[in-house]
């Protein structure tokens, strides 16, 4: 499905008339498994899942965009609103893992891998696209709880976003552009309990803005992604790979120095936690679809079992 924007279209879905297209996997999906993901936390102003359909925002070319999302049978009813509408319906394929390709996958090499494989079909390795709000949401999750980046993401992007058009079930926002980012006063960053290190590193890659989607898209794998995100100061190996996940589906990157990742691999492969070293030489006979392994380990609803207080979030805006 190829759908090609004309300026008369446009004016119309700004004028409130949705557009409609009807997407047929070629796989089976769990749409809701596979594009659910995207979701920063329950409160996510750039998307809601609203019983059997998942609205999402976006930024195009032609204007903001609001994406409606629903399983009906064996397709993907997608509507969409905005200026970008057809532009926004181009992206329903990518977002439902078409380009997922899971050649040379095995998941008979454990039993927890193979059985959940076999119980979740339809889980796909969506790709978002926008490397740019894939990127400053990693940032701003670095070093803090999921509560405290979710948070911080919802406060910003409700003010500095652009409200998104549609019927959505609660307001919704696209998330702001390179050049908004970059124009974000400190004393924002500030209320939304974000530390300087990351808003500065946010700001100093929104310089840099279309630049680094276009670099990390002409990347020839996920190595060369690599090496484009983490040249930006402040960005390490942790933050491109979740950039490379959201953005890219990277069927290979691997969240390491997350807090949690390493022990619950390590507990679902082999009964105890492990680090981060233990972990790469767990996931290395799936190397090329190590994320897929991730997921799928969290698909199968094996859990270390809590040995404590979770993490206590800090609040620094008072100082």
């Amino acid at each position: 499905m190829t759908l090609t924007a004309d300026p008369a279209s446009a004016d119309a879905a700004a004028a409130g008339a949705p557009r409609e297209t009807v997407y047929r996997p070629p796989h089976p999906l769990d749409l809701r498994r596979t594009v659910g993901m995207l979701r920063r936390g329950g409160t996510d102003p750039t998307m809601v899942i609203d019983g059997p359909v998942i609205w999402r925002t976006m930024r195009t070319a032609l204007g903001p965009a609001t994406l409606a999302l629903r399983m009906t049978g064996a397709e993907v009813r997608a509507t969409a609103w905005g200026r970008g509408a057809e532009l926004a319906l181009d992206r329903v394929p990518d977002l439902c893992g078409a380009r997922d390709d899971d050649e040379g996958f095995d998941a008979s090499r454990h039993p927890l891998i193979a059985d959940s494989a076999r119980r979740n079909p339809g889980l796909r390795l969506t790709r978002g696209g926008e490397v740019f709000d894939a990127l400053a949401c990693a940032i701003i999750e670095q070093k803090v709880t999921g509560m405290q980046a979710f948070g911080a993401w919802r406060w910003l992007v409700s003010r500095y976003g652009e409200r998104a058009p549609g019927p959505t079930p609660r307001p919704l926002f696209t998330a702001p552009s390179p050049e908004q980012w970059f124009r974000i006063p400190s004393w924002a960053w500030h209320r939304a309990g974000v530390e300087p290190p990351q808003s500065r590193t946010i700001v100093r890659a929104a310089e840099r803005g279309d630049r680094i989607a276009r670099a990390v898209h002409a990347a020839a794998d996920g190595v060369d992604r690599d090496r484009v995100l983490t040249s930006l100061p402040g960005v390490g190996v942790w933050t491109s790979a979740e950039t490379r996940i959201r953005a890219l589906g990277d069927p290979d990157a691997v969240s390491v120095g997350d807090y949690h990742l390493a022990h619950e691999v390590g507990y679902a492969l082999t009964g105890k936690r492990t680090d981060d070293t233990g972990m790469i030489e767990l996931l290395a006979p799936w190397a090329g679809h190590r994320q897929r392994v991730v997921r799928l380990i969290f698909a199968s609803g094996v859990q270390e079992p809590r040995r404590g207080p979770r993490l206590a979030p800090e609040d620094h805006r008072d100082r």
